[in-house]
């Protein structure tokens, strides 16, 4: 067995991103985008997710702008907020939240027979200054932002929707997609926290090139 020797994160990184630019090759797609695609595929070391984001029109520029504005980033699972650059925000004046551990969410939770990510997604929308969701586990939390969103509770400057599994996760991916709403998801079952962290840390080292 060959070893490679990098020991140099950014070095690794760089490496990386040139063995995806040669397997993906060239996309019909902005720059951006390909930011985009390109860091969840080095998150997932899948390229299928070049066939899978879906990016909606306006995502990028209103996440974009959002971020600059120092909003919040909420998150349905603490995994996806650890994955998440909070020093780039930081910088930037936002934070990211997660209140799906929070006891008040797990008691109203049980108090009313559903998900602590339902019931987090309620308690989110309660923040004004919560403008990007971003949910990479849940397809509840997307089912229930989404009909918040319907019933005209709420509404967002970015969601990245891109929970993972086999019950819920490719039917909630397609009713976020139908919105007209910023946004960001991937088709099918695949998805998870890195692949949202990996979205919104591509957007953070976009402003911050």
């Amino acid at each position: 067995m060959t070893k490679i020797n990098i020991v140099d994160p950014e070095k690794i990184e760089e490496k990386s991103m040139e063995i995806i630019e040669k397997e993906i090759g060239k996309l019909d797609c902005s720059e951006e985008e390909k930011k985009v695609i390109k860091r969840v595929v080095h998150a997932t070391a899948d390229p299928d997710f070049v066939n899978l984001i879906q990016i909606s029109h306006s995502a990028l520029k209103s996440g974009l702008e959002a971020l600059k504005k120092g909003v919040n980033i909420v998150t349905d699972v603490s995994m996806l907020k650890a994955g998440i650059n909070k020093r780039k925000l930081a910088s930037l004046g936002g934070k990211v939240n997660c209140y799906i551990s929070d006891k008040d969410v797990a008691e109203k939770a049980k108090e009313l027979g559903i998900t602590r990510s339902m019931v987090s997604m309620r308690k989110a929308v309660e923040d004004k200054k919560n403008r990007i969701l971003a949910i990479g586990n849940a397809p509840t939390a997307l089912f229930e932002i989404i009909d918040l969103i319907k019933e005209g509770k709420v509404d967002f400057d970015l969601i990245v929707g891109t929970p993972v599994g086999f019950v819920g996760a490719s039917e909630s991916k397609e009713e976020l997609a139908k919105l007209d709403i910023p946004h960001i998801t991937v088709k099918g079952r695949k998805g998870g926290s890195p692949v949202a962290a990996s979205i919104i840390n591509a957007l953070l080292y976009m402003i911050e090139d």
